[in-house]
């Protein structure tokens, strides 16, 4: 899965929650909130991870 995709979700998540929060739906927004989160710290691991290899395959030709 592409990180941005994850990066898509979590917006989502963030912009249900507060439609929800903005309603009155306590519980939703709740949930929604958490998984919004949850989906921004995988984005952010991702994404260091990537920059770590990525730093780290600078000195090496392309792969054949």
């Amino acid at each position: 899965m592409p990180a941005g995709n994850l990066l898509y979700y979590a917006l989502v998540a963030l912009v249900i929650a507060l439609i929800a929060g903005l309603l009155g739906f306590g519980g939703i927004a709740g949930t929604a909130t958490g998984i919004a989160q949850i989906l921004f710290y995988v984005f952010i691991v991702i994404f260091l991870v990537v920059l770590i290899v990525n730093f780290l395959g600078r000195g090496r030709g392309p792969i054949v």
